[in-house]
């Protein structure tokens, strides 16, 4: 009897890994359309009227490299950079590997990876195109806030890289530094962050390093208050038409102080709850701040000083749009962070839009207690191109 039953006890367990093993193959003989696409296939345009990388819903990871033109590089020795540098971002976007890349394999998870590039005032001195730089691309006046470290100020040519995975970034990056180091040297690098892609919905918005909210009063791309704020037309130079202005700051949060402040002066000084976004005069991130409420002893309930009151700008298209990505750089041997945010403003005129609200924010803002800007650099953002054709085209032909 104890020997039937053992019996039937290990028939039953060869049945159970039996039907295991065939529910497994069922599984890989599944058709492949029935398989969700890996993540890191999808993909954003690069042809178009504008360059990828400005309205692109922001990937998770991204690094803004500033180079500078060698001696003698000139207009013709840019524009034949240009092509090289359009052609690789055109394969490595859609999954293909550049021109002789020699790691093919790292080029085909593209995760929605964009390259963009933009032209600083260097550049149109270096060409003999300076009657063609916009009035506003130079660098910024110097604000009382600023302490500015030489290292991340200023460059000739911008390449901005983001994508969803990091080693995607990291090939991609490799390729157009290659190809760019007969006419640029390199200034500067600076690597950004943001949640991981699938952590969370990327078009919410996102908590920055300091646990804002970062980005709720951003024009949305696709309205006409975005196309207004951001492309450039009008009394811009008309190579620039379809294209932008970046200003890109390096601010320092001082999370040591920040840390020792509560979470009351915290929200007093931004003007907004840190959990949802709120303002102090609403209950939802995107109720618009009612500026003239006040406390029952008559004082503002946004203070004048509060940081989304400098900020604010009567008329929207007035604004500008943010597209900020968190920088750590680890712990100093205190243990003391080295951390902050890459804060990358485009606008279709920065005297007109950026500045007004810098000046404001430099004057009398609450937060420049736990921020400092240590990096500033300006550059004329190009238009995108149609296939066949490459970016700064329109300014170097």
């Amino acid at each position: 009897m104890d020997a039937h039953i053992a019996n039937r006890s290990r028939l039953t367990r060869r049945g159970l890994l039996a039907s295991g093993a065939a529910v497994a193959a069922g599984a890989l003989a599944a058709p492949a359309e029935a398989q969700a696409a890996p993540q890191g296939s999808a993909v954003e345009p690069f042809h178009g009227p504008h360059q990828a990388g400005i309205a692109t819903t922001p990937q998770a990871n991204a690094v803004f490299v500033g180079l500078d033109l060698r001696d003698g590089v000139g207009r013709e020795a840019v524009a034949r950079m240009m092509r090289l540098l359009s052609d690789d971002a055109r394969r490595l976007t859609q999954g293909s590997p550049a021109l002789a890349d020699t790691e093919p394999e790292l080029a085909v998870l593209p995760a929605r990876l964009t390259v963009t590039f933009g032209f600083g005032p260097g550049l149109f001195s270096a060409t003999g195109l300076e009657d063609a730089r916009p009035a506003s691309v130079e660098p910024l006046p110097r604000l009382s806030i600023d302490k500015l470290e030489p290292r991340w100020n200023g460059g000739d040519v911008l390449v901005q890289i983001c994508a969803d995975d990091p080693l995607a970034l990291a090939h991609a990056l490799r390729m157009i530094i290659k190809d760019a180091r007969a006419f640029t040297r390199v200034r500067w690098i600076q690597r950004g962050f943001r949640r991981a892609a699938g952590v969370q919905d990327p078009k919410l918005t996102q908590h920055n390093i300091m646990g804002q909210l970062d980005g709720t009063a951003n024009p949305v791309p696709g309205t006409p208050v975005f196309e207004q704020v951001v492309w450039a037309g009008g009394d811009a130079p008309v190579w620039l038409h379809g294209g932008t202005t970046l200003v890109l700051r390096r601010i320092r949060a001082e999370l040591e102080t920040w840390d020792a402040a509560d979470r009351v002066a915290k929200e007093f000084t931004v003007g907004r709850r840190l959990d949802t976004g709120a303002p102090l005069t609403g209950t939802a991130e995107h109720d618009p701040p009612d500026f003239a409420k006040l406390t029952p002893v008559g004082f503002p309930v946004i203070s004048e000083y509060a940081h989304i009151r400098r900020a604010h700008s009567t008329d929207p298209a007035k604004g500008i749009f943010r597209r900020v990505y968190n920088y750590d750089e680890g712990l100093s041997a205190a243990g003391h962070a080295d951390s902050g945010l890459l804060f990358a403003s485009f606008q279709a005129d920065v005297t007109a839009q950026f500045l007004p609200i810098q000046r404001r924010l430099a004057e009398a803002d609450l937060l420049n207690e736990w921020t400092t800007p240590i990096g500033s650099a300006v550059f004329a953002i190009p238009p995108g191109c149609p296939p066949g054709g490459w970016i700064g085209q329109s300014l170097l032909t």
